[in-house]
């Protein structure tokens, strides 16, 4: 019999879908962190289940072929990234293997046709948005950068390897800055304390910049003026606010943002079209990747210009704008009416007058839209489509279904129910790798009305 704090020896035979280690000792799986397919580990037992077992890695006895170097010193222990150890081309093909196994196990989907992942160019050096904690150290330092793994500990960076290293220079200075201002780092257990987070945004495009100050304080003393040497210092910076979070939780933002100097967005080119973001505006962190996402839609769509386009959780429009110059007319529906009004800028501003938006939730909005659509694009959050939208969209049955979804799971689950019920049929998904370096993968399932004579 196995006990907790027992040192056992083991293959890791798989990866699970949080991206930790899968071996087995005594027909009990076997959950290891920080190894990879092919490793040959000593595992310390530190949670015992009936049907499962936690453990950590001891020691490399043989490692994995897919086993490499992390390009980051602190790899081992911030819980930004949990696959540095992991070659890059092993990470795409579990994670299109995920995708996979979802459809197949989860949906019943026979043989699923699914394409080669989606990629960058380069796995590090890829994100275009970073929020880190904010903490004091054990000297009385400011440190700021992700928590270690399932702790609230900082693991201190002065750069990230998987941020645009355009904003490596800000961490390190700002961190000072703050010391040098006297401002006071928040407490979580307390509840005292000013900042909370710091937050950096550059357009992959324009290189321009964000700076935010996430605070339980409205007014820190010289912000105005420490604000204008950021700008003077960071020429690619164009603005620096201050957010409003006073709230005892693990909310980053508030509602409430204050543009401190310079202007309250940064521009960036995508898709062809300009784009307005705020330091609170959500736009996937990988530019690159998500453009070339669109591109996959666009085409396997095949848009002859008349077709009528519904993006359920459509954000700021990032897809519904691009692609309403594709087509006749797109609603698109958000929730978020700060979303819908940044949407609706970007309309204006790159002169797209045959889309509007639409602030509700999308179980609530979509069965009242008296147009019947072609195409209806849904991308909502990872624990899928209420039940109702399902309904919804069977009864409303556009002859074209693009599900987006960043949730094997909830994806292959809510497919299946569109095709058992919806009389559709699932022709093609495409992943995509939004976030190397993790176990993240998203994912675009098209659907197709089947013929009648089918149904």
């Amino acid at each position: 019999m196995t006990n907790q704090g027992d040192l056992i020896e083991i293959e890791i035979t798989d990866l699970n879908s949080d991206g930790d280690g899968v071996g087995r000792v005594e027909d009990r799986v076997v959950f290891v962190p920080d190894t990879v397919t092919g490793d040959r580990v000593l595992v310390r037992l530190t949670y015992i289940k009936r049907q499962y077992i936690l453990g950590k890695l001891h020691q490399l006895i043989q490692p994995s072929p897919y086993r490499i170097r992390p390009s980051c010193i602190v790899a081992d222990k911030c819980g930004g990234c949990q696959w540095q150890h992991i070659d890059d081309e092993y990470q795409r093909i579990i994670k299109r293997d995920r995708i996979v196994r979802a459809l197949e196990r989860i949906g019943g989907f026979s043989q699923p046709n699914v394409a080669p992942i989606l990629t960058n160019t380069s796995s590090l050096g890829y994100r275009n948005k970073a929020t880190y904690p904010l903490g004091i150290s054990a000297t009385g330092k400011v440190q700021t950068g992700y928590y270690r793994r399932n702790s609230h500990q900082i693991i201190n960076l002065n750069q990230c390897p998987v941020q645009d290293p355009r904003l490596n220079p800000l961490l390190a200075e700002i961190k000072q800055d703050i010391e040098r201002r006297g401002w006071t780092i928040y407490d979580e257990k307390q509840h005292r304390g000013q900042l909370r987070h710091l937050s950096v945004r550059i357009g992959r495009r324009t290189g321009e910049m964000l700076l935010t100050l996430i605070s339980c304080d409205r007014h820190l003393q010289g912000i105005q003026e420490q604000a204008q040497i950021w700008l003077q210092r960071y020429p690619q910076l164009v603005g620096v606010a201050l957010n409003h979070n006073p709230k005892p939780t693990n909310v980053i933002f508030g509602s409430e943002t204050q543009t401190i100097a310079g202007k309250d967005y940064l521009q960036e080119n995508f898709a062809g079209l300009q784009l307005r973001l705020r330091p609170e505006t959500f736009f996937q962190v990988n530019t690159e990747v998500a453009e070339a996402l669109l591109n996959t839609i666009t085409e396997k769509l095949d848009l002859q210009g008349n077709e009528i386009l519904i993006d359920a959780y459509c954000g700021i429009g990032t897809f519904a704008l691009p692609l309403a110059k594709r087509v006749k007319q797109v609603i698109g529906i958000e929730v978020q009416q700060a979303s819908i009004e940044q949407a609706q800028l970007n309309a204006q501003i790159n002169e797209i007058d045959n889309v509007s938006f639409l602030a509700g939730e999308v179980k609530n909005v979509l069965p009242q839209l008296s147009v019947k659509p072609d195409i209806v694009l849904v991308d909502p959050p990872r624990k899928g489509c209420d039940r109702s939208v399902i309904d919804t969209l069977t009864q409303i049955r556009p002859p074209h279904l693009v599900y987006i979804s960043c949730q094997p799971a909830t994806l292959a689950r809510d497919l299946k129910l569109l095709c058992l019920h919806g009389n559709y049929q699932l022709i093609f998904s495409q992943p995509a790798d939004f976030f190397p370096q993790t176990s993240h993968v998203e994912c675009a399932a098209f659907l197709r009305q089947k013929p009648t004579n089918m149904i």
